[in-house]
């Protein structure tokens, strides 16, 4: 029988959006996990196939203060890991907001690794785009910029645990375009086209998960056909996102605030793709 491939994840991204979670969530998992690994040992580091760990699947994280790091570099060696047969090999990229994350380095007082006598928020916006440099070689990105350490982790367990069943893991969510398009989706859908509940005294302090608000977007006359073109579009897309090898799908719905026709959305359609036999999970970044 053929071996099982080892599962290797890079784990890379701004200081401070918590790639240090991550290595621990993977921990948790039974990966072993390095942090701040040189990138020109990483090879080495897989050469060994008679190592009693070598079935042990890992988790290395590597960023802008690795030895020897630079994006050019770092994109040569994921497509020369991607290229090798006993390994099975996935880019993650932590993220999160600037605002963010000159809070968490504010309250922790730790140093930037790129400040070196430059403005905290000079030296984010500096790493911002070295880190941007290496879009090519990414196979997903999680933000935590509104997400709690146990949120991290969820999503962490949901994606790359072996216990966890391994057909395509969907996530409907719902955001206000208010506070920004969130980072870490694959499809984004606009809704603020719909009746917009906010405007009505008895549901303006309600949310898309209250029925009386889903029934008033419901009646909207564009509703129905936005979902049924919608629906179409997703059940020609899941199969061949499952051919291609994606393994998790975000999904996300806008309107102006997202806290009602998003989240209505976002609800309605975790319904729909259950019916189609995926896993699905709903998270509202704005209620």
């Amino acid at each position: 029988m053929e071996d099982e491939k080892r599962t290797i994840v890079v784990v890379t991204g701004l200081s401070g959006a918590g790639k240090s979670s991550a290595l621990r969530a993977f921990e948790d998992i039974s990966y072993h996990a390095i942090d701040n690994f040189p990138l020109t040992m990483l090879g080495n580091l897989l050469l060994d196939a008679d190592n009693e760990r070598s079935n042990i699947p890992l988790a290395v994280g590597i960023d802008s203060r690795t030895l020897h790091f630079s994006p050019d570099h770092f994109v040569q060696e994921m497509n020369v890991l991607r290229k090798r047969g006993d390994i099975t090999l996935h880019v993650l990229f932590m993220d999160a907001s600037n605002d963010v994350l000159m809070k968490r380095f504010s309250e922790t007082r730790r140093r930037h690794p790129l400040e070196q006598g430059k403005p905290l928020r000079q030296a984010i916006k500096e790493e911002r785009r070295l880190m941007s440099e290496l879009r090519l070689a990414l196979d997903g990105i999680l933000d935590t910029s509104s997400r709690s350490g146990a949120d991290t982790r969820r999503i962490i367990v949901e994606r790359f645990s072996k216990d966890h069943d391994k057909s395509l893991v969907i996530t409907t969510s719902s955001f206000g375009f208010s506070k920004g398009v969130p980072r870490d989706v694959d499809l984004v859908f606009d809704v603020r086209f719909l009746r917009n509940p906010h405007y009505v005294a008895k549901l303006k302090n309600m949310t898309g998960q209250d029925e009386a608000v889903a029934n008033y977007v419901r009646a909207d006359e564009g509703f129905a056909e936005f979902v049924a073109k919608v629906t179409d579009m997703i059940e020609f897309l899941l199969p061949r996102y499952q051919i291609e090898g994606k393994s998790y799908l975000t999904i996300a719905f806008g309107c102006t605030g997202g806290k009602h026709r998003s989240v209505m959305m976002a609800e309605t359609f975790a319904k729909i793709i259950d019916q189609f036999g995926h896993k699905t999970n709903v998270y509202h970044r704005d209620i």
